[in-house]
């Protein structure tokens, strides 16, 4: 997430370079063909790529919008599984007076997050962190930091060696160890450590927290829909390639009102003019396809890990613990 108040102008220009120098590339071809060879049959009508601009502003504003969406959905599912954590915390130490068992809860519940959050993480073939442009703008400007530790020294620190080792063997982690709470909690009502409607306040929160986690892995393995991806991308490329052949004759009647030294030049800003226009096209796609998968590790992620560590240093100073992990920090204005 960034936290910053805007992303600078040439940090942005850097990040989408590559798309520049493709936009420049295929700007100056149709202009060079058109004054030197003299391939005045090169320009079309403005009219189609007019209608096809707008085809394509419509398209690319739709995934904008629905890409946003995801996030949104992804920020309130962290968010309700923040709040409903720091229930569980509450619960753990007033419900149950062993302060054994209380401990064993709230451990076991950051090592929950922290499956969960590791399983968020995950790469996902359709997902655009491993590209390029964003794997060194991450190098350079941010860490992930579910690739600085691995799993199994995570949840070394809340779990038992034959539970970290039951753990580590299952398929899905973070359920296998809500089971273990669920299971928890039976034995503790049958000793008769808690009531009936503890017991039940307890099953209760443990089911919001199943709903929570099967919606975040939902939007995880829910690509944006393929076929509104590749439409959206054929029709920009399609935009950018005949814009320029667009704009020649545009540009080339410009010399009929102008005199001086650029009397007859007019047509060669057809190349800054393409390259400013079919580049606010290309970065809105790319800014969408950033934000399309809230958990990947892009800089515009939901910052899940910021939140599992709030969650941690809330719940175990509930256990009066003192020596608590340090809040994350922003690294240039990004924290995930």
């Amino acid at each position: 997430m960034y936290t910053g108040k805007s992303y600078k102008l040439l940090e942005f220009i850097v990040w989408t370079r590559k798309s520049i120098y493709l936009l420049l590339i295929m700007s100056i071809i149709p202009t060079v063909l058109h004054e030197y060879l003299e391939l005045k049959w090169l320009g079309i009508s403005w009219t189609v790529v007019a209608l096809l601009g707008t085809a394509t502003a419509f398209i690319v504003g739709f995934k904008n919008t629905q890409t946003y969406n995801r996030t949104l959905e992804a920020q309130q599912i962290w968010t309700q599984i923040l709040s409903t954590s720091r229930s569980w915390g509450i619960m753990s130490r007033d419900f149950v007076s062993n302060p054994e068992k209380t401990k064993l809860l709230i451990y076991r519940h950051i090592a929950w997050l922290t499956a969960l959050r590791y399983e968020m993480r995950s790469y996902r073939v359709w997902e655009t962190s491993t590209k390029k442009h964003n794997s060194e703008y991450q190098q350079y400007y941010y860490i992930i930091p579910e690739n600085e530790i691995t799993l199994k020294e995570e949840l070394s620190k809340f779990l038992s060696p034959i539970e970290l080792e039951q753990i580590l063997k299952a398929r899905n982690k973070a359920t296998q160890i809500m089971a273990m709470q669920s299971k928890t909690l039976k034995e503790l009502y049958d000793n008769q450590e808690i009531v009936v409607l503890q017991f039940v306040d307890f099953q209760r929160t443990i089911k919001d927290f199943f709903t929570q986690q099967s919606r975040s892995e939902q939007l995880k393995d829910s690509p944006y829909p393929r076929q509104y991806a590749i439409i959206n991308t054929l029709l920009v490329q399609l935009f950018c390639v005949l814009l320029p052949f667009g704009l020649l004759k545009e540009f080339d009647k410009l010399n009929d009102s102008i005199s001086g030294i650029m009397h007859g030049n007019m047509v060669w800003f057809v190349i800054p003019f393409s390259v400013i226009i079919s580049w606010m096209y290309t970065s809105l796609g790319q800014v969408g396809e950033s934000t399309e998968n809230p958990f990947e590790g892009n800089a515009n992620d939901v910052p899940i890990s910021k939140i599992c560590k709030t969650i941690e240093i809330d719940l175990r100073e509930i256990l009066a613990e003192d020596n608590l992990p340090d809040f994350p920090q922003p690294q240039h204005d990004i924290i995930l």
